[in-house]
């Protein structure tokens, strides 16, 4: 069950970048979870309107695909549904069966919503989760750094999650920006030193604000 202090009922929860993520726990296909029993690394939190469905299938597909390229960042993927724990059952069975792709990640059971609702997954009042696709970027300290949310109707994409993961990553270690479409082995961008002395010394108009910086590609 979501702990109480958690529990909210606005719109999008409030839940904000940068704030904490609620913790949580709650059965899944691989047993029983804790949302913080993940500190420690990265998280990627997501929900699907629900199982046996055309587009949450295809993304299952991929996102199990790629599995390994988020176990090398080290990032845990965690999906969550208000399917009940044998619909998961059988519908990752059909995956298998259909695709000969194994899903290992857990998927949660959500039957009474607690959960999205607190995440913002759902509205508030709503009785089923089939309007949203959310996802949650959690970093090693529980706290929230990246969502997306996209209609029942559009799937995610694994490349722009490993990349939003990627830039994340990037960024953490050092006091550098990620510019757009940038993606492991190209060039970084060096936060502006704001003073009017590297304003006037630069030599380019923009060089006092626009400096690149090399980092090495991911092994």
């Amino acid at each position: 069950m979501i702990e109480p202090a958690a529990e909210r009922e606005v719109p999008c929860a409030g839940l904000r970048i940068g704030d904490v993520a609620p913790d949580f726990s709650a059965r899944s296909t691989t047993g029983d979870v804790r949302l913080s029993d993940y500190r420690g690394r990265w998280l990627i939190l997501f929900s699907h309107p629900a199982d046996f469905t055309p587009v949450c299938t295809t993304e299952f597909v991929a996102l199990a695909g790629s599995a390994d390229e988020f176990e090398r960042r080290d990032c845990a993927l965690l999906a969550l549904s208000v399917d009940s724990l044998f619909s998961h059952f059988a519908w990752l069975r059909l995956i298998r069966d259909r695709y000969d792709i194994e899903v290992r990640f857990p998927i949660v059971e959500d039957p009474t919503l607690v959960i999205g609702r607190a995440y913002g997954m759902v509205a508030p009042h709503d009785n089923d989760s089939a309007t949203v696709r959310t996802t949650f970027f959690i970093d090693p300290a529980g706290v929230i750094r990246a969502m997306t949310c996209y209609p029942a109707n559009v799937g995610r994409s694994t490349p722009e999650m490993l990349r939003t993961l990627d830039a994340l990553q990037a960024v953490d270690d050092g006091p550098v920006l990620a510019p757009a479409n940038w993606v492991p082995g190209e060039a970084l961008l060096v936060q502006p030193d704001a003073s009017l002395d590297s304003v006037f010394s630069a030599k380019g108009h923009t060089d006092w604000f626009m400096k690149e910086v090399k980092r090495g590609s991911r092994k």
